[in-house]
């Protein structure tokens, strides 16, 4: 049943949708997947489909950035979430962004992570599954034609790139996995298992500063309880509405500049030194990583994870196994800490490890979000 105070939308039938697909994706079976699994269960539910198959990288966030859209009831992206990832910068990229993204976005698993669509599978309340079952219900979903809104976190980095990102930012342990086993793409999400086994063999520890603005600070409200759409102030003064240039992006009301320092009310964690920092804002990190279980589509939080160096790699390894269940922080590991934020900053000391944005690789450099 879905959370109170959510609000539904219906496609309309006939639906026509856009299906931008990554043939190279996972273990490059997203094309027969399509075929034999999906195209069957949309043709039934009276939903024509225009497939645009992506030939390079960027190849769909160009496509959604450039295309009048106003054809299409939907965008449905037949990938793992790197190509959401790109068509949402895309869309975000447009002069009518505030349009564009009204237009509803499904993603069907067909890469070796496909964590928000496990994500999705979780938030639906269906058994936990992975690969044909999977793709079964997350097209079962979008025949069904409810769609509802999802929270993006706005992420900068010093050198001025900005960001919207839908599943997480990370620094450390995961992200190395993440980055390090692509070379196993041919081997689907057993890539995952493998990639930790190989960075739990040579677990680094990286030095940086780690801030954050808690939700309890908020007016002391649980995020259920406020209006999700009531401006932020949190001691920034929002300007009057329409002051913004049209078409401008939406300015990050909660953040200091980078150069500056955290404000007065945010949290500095006293360590320095750590294996991992993961901020989630999905309950799934991958098909059987169930990092987040409290999180939901559009609950305006950031579920922040760190883990402090000192940790056993045994310990490591027992808190990966428990996440396939979602029971790590029953283990109450000292050195892992989890919490509800409602932004955070990063500044590495030096520019050590990968960074990941929704499982992309980014150079290491200071971040908020």
């Amino acid at each position: 049943c879905p959370p109170p105070g959510d609000s539904y939308g219906v496609l309309p039938r006939p639906c026509h949708v856009l299906v931008l697909l990554n043939p190279q994706s996972g273990s490059g079976r997203a094309l027969d997947d399509f075929q034999a699994v999906v195209q069957p269960m949309l043709a039934e539910a009276d939903i024509a489909t225009t497939v645009f198959v992506t030939e390079r990288p960027h190849h769909a966030h160009e496509k959604v950035r450039d295309e009048d859209l106003s054809q299409w009831d939907t965008l449905v992206v037949m990938s793992g979430d790197g190509l959401l990832f790109e068509v949402v910068n895309g869309l975000m990229e447009r002069p009518d962004w505030k349009e564009a993204m009204k237009k509803p976005l499904c993603i069907l698993p067909g890469g070796s992570g496909n964590a928000l669509a496990a994500s999705i599978n979780y938030y639906a309340g269906y058994d936990h599954v992975a690969k044909k079952k999977l793709l079964t219900n997350c097209t079962f979903i979008l025949c069904k034609g409810l769609y509802t809104q999802m929270d993006l976190v706005s992420l900068s980095t010093a050198s001025g790139k900005r960001f919207f990102s839908f599943l997480g930012f990370g620094w450390g342990f995961i992200s190395d996995v993440d980055i390090d086993s692509e070379k196993y793409r041919w081997l689907g999400s057993a890539r995952f298992t493998l990639g930790t086994l190989q960075c739990l063999a040579k677990l680094r520890v990286y030095q940086g500063r780690l801030s954050y603005l808690p939700i309890a600070t908020e007016q002391g409200s649980s995020p259920a309880a406020r209006d999700p759409h009531a401006p932020v102030t949190n001691g920034h003064v929002p300007q009057p509405a329409g002051t913004e240039a049209p078409g401008s992006l939406p300015p990050d009301w909660l953040l200091a500049p980078l150069g500056q320092p955290v404000p007065a009310h945010w949290t500095v964690v006293p360590e320095e030194e750590f294996v991992l920092v993961y901020a989630i804002y999905q309950s799934h990190l991958g098909t059987n990583l169930l990092m987040a279980p409290a999180a939901r589509l559009h609950d305006g939080c950031i579920h922040l994870f760190y883990m402090k160096a000192g940790i056993s790699r045994v310990t490591l390894l027992k808190l990966f196994l428990a996440m396939s269940r979602g029971t790590h922080l029953d283990l109450n590991c000292p050195h892992l800490s989890y919490v509800p934020v409602r932004a955070f900053r990063l500044e590495p000391r030096v520019a050590a490890g990968i960074m990941t944005v929704d499982g992309e690789a980014l150079a290491c450099e200071p971040v908020q979000g």
